[in-house]
């Protein structure tokens, strides 16, 4: 299926599933407070806000960027609070189901008629849904919190066998997954650059998503990337991201900040004399936008000489069932941010192998995938906080 007929297949999924979901929220939520006009009005007209507010702001950012921003914090933090309504909602239900279902149960098998209180019943119902509220925006205000600190630094240690003794102790420091533009901007970009500047790597490797929006709008938001520096160089890869705000344009200026910009291409870095090879390639679903954009880990690997050690920058972990023949010994990748909240996480999961974390990949390649140093969507993290990573090369 062309990439245009699923772009707008998964909107129309999504769109329905929203609806639907919002829908099932004001039906438990508004109706049971049995509200008087104007209150009802109101009531529902806020939830209507919430849900077209994000897809203006997704709208316009293809069309009047200046304004998005101003829709998209109102707009996603609700995303993320009536998220975590539904899901509570969800599971209210369910046990209220399971409630109902197991008091007709006794009462059929119960000698004495069993009654029904409907104002108790209704009390707790609107209790319930009180408590609902309450837990949704606790979540929502730690889960904001969470987004917008500082990443966490991760230290991983990747033992390599071909790994030349003159890089034992080599550190990589991976970025993935920014996603400047709608709520993330300049001043939490300076708090990456300056994690960065603190590692001080032997090389920066950015696993793709840059940015939700195009160079123009963005690219004073970015220039503190343009700033971090590591004697070994600066690579970067594209992620799906970039091509919904023309990947050509976005490749041509990661080039311009300084980023070696690998297209399916590979690097041999040196030291002292020994090398290993370090390969990147286009998004998984590049070609859908261009045919020059396919990804190709063999391509990317072509010419490489084979008894060196090989890594591999991706952006999604699904690269990883392309590179079974390929000698791999570490594939960095992001894209998944870990799953970055309940529900997402489980969405997160479909068609990855790995969503988080160091990974034996065919008992062969070493995978890691990171959680992401920024947020996609509702700015909100829970269980998954955003990382910069530091990958140490280790000789086995």
């Amino acid at each position: 299926m062309p990439i245009n007929a699923l772009f707008f297949l998964w909107i129309g999924i999504m769109v329905t599933v929203l609806s639907l979901g919002y829908y099932y929220m004001g039906q438990r939520i508004i109706i049971p407070f049995k509200l008087e006009a104007p209150y009802k009005q109101i009531a529902w007209s806020v939830l209507t806000l919430m849900y077209l507010i994000p897809f203006s702001s997704f709208f316009l950012l293809r069309v009047a960027e200046k304004w998005s921003d101003f829709f998209s914090w109102i707009g996603y933090v609700g995303l993320g609070f009536l998220s975590f309504v539904f899901v509570m909602l969800f599971f209210r239900d369910i046990a209220w189901l399971a409630g109902l279902a197991g008091q007709k149960l006794f009462s059929l098998l119960s000698s004495s008629p069993q009654t029904v209180d409907a104002a108790k019943r209704e009390f707790l119902l609107q209790t319930t849904n009180l408590g609902v509220l309450g837990v949704a925006g606790t979540l929502t205000a730690y889960g904001v919190y969470e987004a917008r600190k500082t990443p966490g630094i991760v230290n991983v240690d990747i033992p390599i066998a071909k790994l030349p003794q003159e890089f034992d102790g080599f550190r990589i420091v991976q970025i993935s997954d920014i996603h400047a533009g709608l709520t993330i901007k300049r001043d939490f970009i300076e708090v990456i650059a300056d994690e960065v500047r603190k590692l001080a790597p032997d090389l920066i490797a950015f696993t793709g998503d840059m940015a939700d929006g195009s160079v123009p709008h963005l690219k004073n938001d970015l220039a503190p990337l343009a700033d971090v520096y590591a004697p070994h160089g600066k690579f970067f890869v594209t992620g799906n991201h970039e091509y919904y705000s023309g990947a050509d344009q976005w490749v041509a200026h990661a080039r311009e900040m300084g980023y070696d910009v690998l297209m399916n291409e590979h690097r041999l870095v040196t030291k002292n004399g020994a090398s290993f090879v370090l390969a990147g390639v286009t998004d998984y679903s590049g070609g859908g936008f261009s045919p020059a954009h396919k990804s190709d880990p063999a391509k990317a690997l072509n010419g490489a000489p084979k008894d060196l050690a090989k890594i591999l920058l991706a952006h999604q972990p699904r690269t990883l069932f392309h590179v079974n023949d390929l000698d791999l010994d570490l594939v960095l990748m992001g894209h998944t941010h870990g799953g970055q909240f309940f529900p997402w996480n489980l969405v997160a999961t479909i068609g990855q192998p790995f969503i988080k974390g160091l990974n034996k990949y065919n008992d062969r390649t070493w995978a890691y995938v990171s959680k992401g140093t920024g947020y996609w969507g509702p700015p909100v993290r829970v269980g998954a906080r955003s990382e910069i990573t530091v990958l140490t090369l280790k000789k086995a």
